[in-house]
C-alpha cells in the first residue's frame, strides 16, 4: 500500500476492534462480557463504562491520526498549521467531542455520570491542544498527562517518510510532555525497524540504543518486560500498567507483542487484559502490520472498521 499506510490500517482496525471494551478495568465484568467467545472484537453492544459510540468507529486515540491523514491528503504544504485547524474543526467547539466535554462537566455531580455520555470521548491532551490553539500558543500540545495521543497523531505523518526531527514537532502539537514524546519516538523507531525488514525489532532496538542516554529508561523497561515474558499477559498488564499513561501502556504493549505470533493473537490478548486497550492496540496493531504486512490483518475485521475504506483507497 502507498506510503506504508497498511501500518496505519493495522492501528485503525485494532482500535475499532477493541473500542466496545475500551476502559473496562473490572476484570470480572470484562470476563463476563467475553465469556464463551473466541473472538470478542467488535462487540455489538458497547461495554465501555465511560462513553458509547457505534461499533466500527474508532476511539479518540485513533481519531487524531485520522485527522492527520485528512491533513496529509489535502496537501503537504503548511502541514502543521493546517493540522491545528483540522484538530479544532474535528474536536473543538461545535464538534460532538466538545459537546460531550461540556456534558461531562454537567454530570460530574451525578453518582454514575459515566454511562450518560453518548458519543465520542475527548482526551485530556486534545482538550488542552484545542484551548492552546485558540490561545495562539506556538506549541499547543497538552502537558497534564503522559499518554499516547502524540504517537497516534504522528503515525500517518511518519508513514509518509518524514524524518524524526520533524516528527517530534508533530508530536508536540498534541503533547509537550517529555515522557510522551520519548515513548512516541521509541515506538516509531520500532516501527521503522519492522518496516526495514528486521526480524526482531525489539531486540534490535535494545542493541541499537543500549548506550543511548535518551532511551536508557525505555531500554531498561523493555528488559524488565522480557523477564516477565513467561507470565500470563493479563496478570502482567496489572503489574506493568492497565491505564493510558506511559510507561505502563508501552510496557504492556511490549509484553503483548513478545507473547504473540501474529496480529490477531496480539489484539485479542490485549483486549482481554482490559483497561486502556485502545491506546495499546494503536501501537500493537501498527507493529504487526509493519512486521508482517497487510495480510496479517483479518479481512473480516477490516470490513467492520468504518475508517478502513478511506485508508484502503490510498493505493
Amino acid at each position: 500500500m502507498k506510503n506504508n499506510l497498511h501500518v496505519f490500517l493495522g492501528a485503525t482496525v485494532a482500535d475499532a476492534a477493541a473500542r466496545p471494551l475500551h476502559w473496562v478495568y473490572n476484570q470480572k465484568k470484562l470476563l463476563s462480557y467475553i465469556k464463551g467467545k473466541k473472538d470478542y472484537t467488535f462487540l455489538k453492544k458497547n461495554k465501555s463504562p465511560f462513553y458509547n459510540i457505534k461499533t466500527g468507529k474508532v476511539s479518540g486515540y485513533n481519531e487524531i491520526g485520522q485527522v492527520m491523514l485528512t491533513t496529509l491528503l489535502e496537501d503537504h504544504k503548511n502541514i502543521e498549521e493546517r493540522f491545528k485547524k483540522n484538530i479544532t474543526k474535528n474536536f473543538g467547539p461545535g464538534s460532538f467531542y466538545w459537546k460531550n466535554l461540556n456534558l461531562r462537566a454537567k454530570y460530574r455531580k451525578v453518582k454514575d455520570w459515566r454511562g450518560i455520555i453518548k458519543g465520542p470521548w475527548i482526551h485530556q491532551n486534545i482538550i488542552e491542544t484545542v484551548r492552546n490553539i485558540k490561545a495562539k500558543k506556538k506549541t499547543p500540545g497538552g502537558i497534564k498527562v503522559n499518554e499516547s495521543d502524540g504517537y497516534c497523531a504522528a503515525l500517518p505523518y511518519f508513514l509518509y517518510g518524514y524524518n524524526f526531527k520533524s516528527l517530534k514537532k508533530i508530536i508536540s502539537i498534541v503533547t509537550v510532555s517529555k515522557v510522551s514524546i520519548k515513548y512516541a519516538l521509541a515506538k516509531f523507531y520500532l516501527l521503522d525497524l519492522a518496516l526495514k525488514g528486521n526480524k526482531n525489532p525489539i531486540n534490535e532496538f535494545i542493541k541499537k540504543f543500549k548506550k543511548d542516554l535518551y532511551f536508557k529508561s525505555v531500554v531498561n523497561e523493555i528488559k524488565i518486560v522480557k523477564r516477565l515474558k513467561s507470565q500470563p499477559h493479563s496478570a502482567s498488564v496489572k503489574k506493568l500498567g492497565m491505564a493510558c499513561s506511559y510507561p505502563g501502556t508501552f510496557k504492556s504493549s511490549i509484553h503483548s507483542i513478545i507473547n504473540s505470533t501474529n496480529y490477531k493473537v496480539a489484539i485479542l490478548k490485549t483486549i482481554k487484559a482490559g483497561g486502556c486497550n485502545c491506546s495499546r492496540v494503536n501501537f500493537i496493531g501498527a507493529y504487526f502490520a509493519a512486521l508482517k504486512g497487510i495480510e496479517t490483518i483479518p479481512r473480516s475485521w477490516i470490513r467492520k472498521t468504518d475508517a478502513a475504506k478511506k485508508i484502503l483507497n490510498q493505493k
